[in-house]
């Protein structure tokens, strides 16, 4: 085959195209230290007011980095808005504290990115009764009270502890049987819930009288106001992300599958269009997602076309190309 080969140019081409797409995925991958680097995502849970499908707003059709970050490094928007601590003042995507992406009770299924609102931790600890069957009721861990928590570990280092009290970290609430945060400003950071998804129970988040089911981070999308992932249990009117085996209980670090790092909008709708019959597809895209998407394809396929031209009469006019075409010329006729 000759250099101008059609299919030789062809294979070159490809195979040009699957290098940089490689070395772009291994770039990200060295950036996220995730595989895959990216998630798209498909619903309008994290949308913000007066920002349909605006850079900087996370919208069903965008890609989200996902950054595998330890548990214990995770920011609530808690710890965010508490004056004097660390981080306040620290924020993602339009709001304080971190996005996180995580597995809807560490099982299988589309995952979930929301907000990391605030952590319960272990205080007062107890060491269950070892002996009872893997099948067991949790109420018989712990026969003198508290709830087991099968992932924390006790003060010997075992794991499985009856957990007896909780903390807030970026509260005031320490060494508490049930959790009773009001996110007014005034014991916490502000949460308000104006938005259009709530059952207009309270104006501002207010998580009371709430048990844990075990140690791990409340979490709430940004447009579902103040409708946490773990249900009514924590805050009143909240229906909560449901799994296989219930509503989504505090997000374990086991559940975690990263932190959301930057957005590239609009791109990840493509994957939405071919989902199957089992996703919600593209149903939850912004409509002016879609007219930006195939304004950059159109872009992309035109640009060159319009850029070649113009480049072409710039390099023929360079002395350099009518030398190199001359020395050709001359090399054509020697050969002759």
């Amino acid at each position: 085959m000759s250099d101008s080969d059609p299919l030789k140019t062809l294979f070159r081409e490809l195979l040009l195209a699957v290098g940089m797409i490689g070395l772009l995925v291994l770039a990200l991958y060295a950036h996220t230290g995730s595989m895959p680097p990216l998630v798209v995502v498909e619903s309008s849970s994290m949308v913000h007011d007066l920002e349909n499908g605006e850079v900087g707003s996370i919208d069903a059709g965008d890609l989200v980095l996902v950054h595998n970050q330890d548990f214990d490094t995770i920011v609530t928007f808690a710890e965010a808005t508490e004056v004097g601590n660390s981080n306040y003042g620290y924020s993602q995507h339009g709001l304080e504290g971190d996005v996180i992406i995580y597995k809807k009770n560490g099982e299988g299924g589309t995952p979930i990115i929301h907000r990391a609102i605030m952590e319960v931790i272990p205080n007062q600890i107890a060491s269950p009764n070892r002996s009872v069957s893997s099948d067991a009721p949790l109420s018989e861990y712990c026969p003198d009270g508290g709830t087991y928590d099968s992932e924390s570990f006790d003060q010997n280092g075992d794991i499985g502890v009856c957990v007896l009290t909780w903390d807030v970290p970026g509260t005031n609430v320490r060494d508490v049987e049930t959790v009773t945060v009001q996110f007014d400003g005034i014991q916490a950071g502000h949460y308000d819930c104006d938005r259009p998804v709530h059952a207009n129970v309270e104006s501002h988040l207010v998580v009371w009288q709430w048990e844990p089911r075990h140690a791990g981070i409340l979490t709430l999308g940004d447009a579902n106001s103040c409708s946490v992932d773990q249900g009514s249990q924590a805050v009143n009117g909240s229906s909560g992300v449901h799994s296989a085996s219930g509503t989504v209980g505090p997000i374990r670090a086991s559940w975690l599958i990263g932190v959301g790092g930057g957005e590239i909008p609009w791109l990840g709708t493509v994957k939405l269009m071919v989902s199957g019959s089992d996703t919600p597809g593209t149903s939850h895209v912004p409509s002016p997602s879609f007219f930006i998407l195939f304004a950059l394809i159109a872009s992309v396929l035109v640009l060159p076309m319009l850029v070649e031209p113009v480049l072409r009469r710039f390099v023929s006019g360079a002395p350099e190309f009518e030398q190199a075409r001359t020395e050709q010329m001359k090399q054509y006729y020697e050969e002759e």
